[in-house]
């Protein structure tokens, strides 16, 4: 059972440091806060954040930094202008850079039973709206899950004109520009194949985009390539804490050798394995997976054991480690995880990778301070330019 933990109130010190920045921001639905700390990276600062997980909020004090912990729809209902969030972080409402967050995303997942907004979970990004409304950032950014790009707005009439469109326009009615897509964070330097939807929104209607890829599945410069498995494991040491297998799971692992999967077992075996799923359709990867050190990784999920997702190390006959996993999200080596391990993997599964916040957060700068774009009277072979402007990152053979 969840207990609440009292209201903190940031330090005289944090407070004149969260007054002086140029750049506040206000996160709603942290989790762990691998999109905070991506922005601070980027030279941004998150001055509160904010979920109604205990774990999470445990976590985020744990490291040092503001926490309020509720429900949003009872801490709006309490306080529509939203002083729960401002004034335990020492900054005035009128001064917010930007309002950030991820409302919960299972009912949008193409995993789920697409619930959309018909679910209760479906409904926060209203109140994500309402604090966008109240506290009037110059910059907000909401982040989702791919499959609610194409849920319908009801789950019983798939014909329904589409949520995303719903929200936009509801962002729309309280006056900000956006745009938005889907974005893969092995683009931006992460080690992970992980697709999230992106919502940018601007105030005053400024020259808002999605950020650059910075990192390609083919490239001259090796610090410009996808990161690795490898990359991300590199010198870490003692791994930690890893979930069980069962003893039948590692017998199959045992004949899988890196970056293979059930496939890869004797076709006699393979059937013995898979059981029912064996005749299912889909292209189910997931099953008896081995990683490989010479890729991304695959999308982390909350559990690493899971039959049908299963994230085994390449070379030793176990799943990744608590550690693993926060290297491959970039989270930093002296970052704590409140709760038991499985607490501790659902807070890293769910987070946004830190270096896709980063990207965020250096877009959200570069448009701030008028410096995105080199001005030119005239470009010098245009063709090759316009073929520039959005470089592919290869997904074709993820």
């Amino acid at each position: 059972m969840n207990v609440a933990l009292p209201l903190f109130q940031a330090s005289d010190e944090t407070r004149r440091e969260n007054a002086l920045h140029s750049y506040p921001v206000v996160s709603l639905f942290s989790g762990a806060m691998g999109l905070d700390l991506g922005l601070n990276e980027a030279g941004l600062r998150v001055a509160v954040s904010q979920d109604i997980d205990r774990w999470c909020v445990e976590t985020m004090r744990r490291n040092g930094h503001v926490a309020v912990e509720g429900d949003i729809r009872d801490l709006l209902a309490d306080d529509p202008h939203c002083r729960f969030l401002t004034d335990v972080a020492g900054i005035s409402p009128k001064k917010v850079f930007a309002v950030v967050g991820g409302p919960p995303c299972q009912p949008f997942s193409t995993a789920g039973k697409r619930l959309g907004a018909e679910d209760e979970r479906g409904q926060l990004y209203e109140h994500f709206v309402a604090v966008v409304e109240a506290l009037r950032p110059r910059f907000f950014i909401m982040e989702n899950v791919k499959g609610l790009a194409s849920m319908p707005s009801r789950a019983d009439d798939p014909d329904s004109p589409p949520l995303l469109d719903e929200i936009l326009e509801a962002f729309g009615d309280a006056g900000y520009k956006t745009v938005h897509g889907v974005l893969d964070a092995v683009h931006y330097g992460t080690p992970q194949f992980r697709e999230r939807l992106v919502i940018v929104g601007s105030r005053d209607a400024e020259d808002i985009f999605l950020p650059i890829p910075t990192h390609f599945h083919r490239h001259q410069n090796p610090e410009c390539r996808w990161r690795t498995l490898e990359d991300a494991l590199r010198e870490l040491g003692d791994p930690g804490p890893c979930a069980s297998l069962s003893a039948q799971a590692r017998r199959y692992l045992a004949m899988v050798p890196a970056g293979g999967n059930w496939k890869s077992l004797p076709s006699h075996v393979a059937r013995e394995a898979m059981g029912g799923a064996f005749e299912s359709g889909g292209g189910k990867v997931g099953f008896f997976r081995r990683l490989s050190f010479s890729e991304p990784s695959p999308t982390l999920v909350t559990s690493p054991n899971q039959k049908a997702t299963m994230l085994c190390h390449p070379t030793e006959l176990r799943t990744l480690s608590v550690r693993e996993y926060a290297r491959i999200q970039q989270f930093p080596d002296n970052w704590v995880f409140e709760g038991r391990s499985a607490e501790a993997y659902r807070q890293i599964g769910n987070a946004v990778p830190v270096p896709l916040g980063r990207a965020l957060g250096q877009m959200l700068l570069a448009v701030a301070q008028g410096n995105a774009e080199v001005k030119v009277k005239r470009m010098r072979g245009t063709s090759v330019h316009k073929r520039m402007a959005w470089l592919p990152g290869g997904n074709d053979d993820q």
